[in-house]
């Protein structure tokens, strides 16, 4: 019974990280979560008895497609780096979501309304004359008609990526024992694609084949306790009879 236990609540958790990439596979940049288990034994000998616990998560980093848009303020990141933003209550994040606009007080923003940041972790900002953007270059400068180079797109590294925390929309924030030192560097391997943004890497049909599978074990694991159950029932009922 504690062992159809463990397994069902590890196939809880397992559901609930599926249902929330499936949720985001057409959310711009979103990267994947997997679930790693393990086994805990107890005991020693004939009495020794295996469980399965959910050991821990991690992020999948693999690219996402790059579709091609034509709107000069859609960017796809090409390589391992991350936008940095702040968003409206002054946190620093990370996602790969690179829809951004310029809002009226011209300001460099995502969809979201969270400021991009530059490379030294400024808000990017256009002077109130400026006509149009002309070129976002592979390194993230931007540069618009009549005032040359703006800013440079701000793309940093996080070595430490597994131990972020997900905060929705595709955004990672560092561990709160991180927070302010993040561990973030500047990258300076990863490209900027103008004109084009970056799927999620997420695969539906491989998702919810997952979901099936778990469906299945989940149903095999409430048969053992069903049976389990049955047979104390039994047990309970023939001692309970007279002799």
């Amino acid at each position: 019974m504690s062992v159809s236990l463990s397994l069902t609540s590890a196939l809880a958790r397992e559901l609930t990280m599926t249902a929330n990439n499936i949720a985001n596979a057409n959310t711009a940049g979103f990267k994947g979560e997997r679930l790693t288990f393990d086994s805990f034994l107890v005991g020693q000998g004939e009495s020794e008895t295996e469980f399965v616990v959910s050991k821990a998560s991690f992020l999948d980093e693999k690219q996402g497609a790059v579709t091609f848009t034509g709107n000069k303020l859609d960017v796809a990141l090409q390589g391992k780096g991350w936008f940095s933003y702040r968003t409206t209550e002054g946190q620093t994040v990370y996602g790969r979501d690179g829809r951004f606009n310029v809002d009226t007080q011209g300001n460099l923003v995502t969809l979201n309304g969270d400021h991009v940041l530059d490379d030294g972790g400024g808000e990017i900002s256009f002077p109130p004359d400026t006509a149009g953007i002309a070129v976002i270059s592979k390194d993230g400068t931007i540069s618009a008609e009549g005032s040359g180079n703006i800013a440079k797109i701000g793309i940093y590294a996080l070595p430490d990526l597994q131990s972020f925390e997900r905060i929705g929309a595709g955004r990672l924030m560092p561990p709160e024992n991180n927070k302010g030192k993040a561990g973030a560097s500047i990258d300076t391997s990863t490209q900027i694609l103008q004109g084009s943004i970056e799927s999620s890497n997420v695969q539906p049909v491989l998702e919810m084949t997952r979901l099936i599978d778990m469906q299945r074990a989940y149903e095999r694991s409430n048969k053992l306790m069903d049976s389990e159950d049955d047979l104390r029932r039994q047990t309970l009922q023939q001692i309970g009879r007279p002799v």
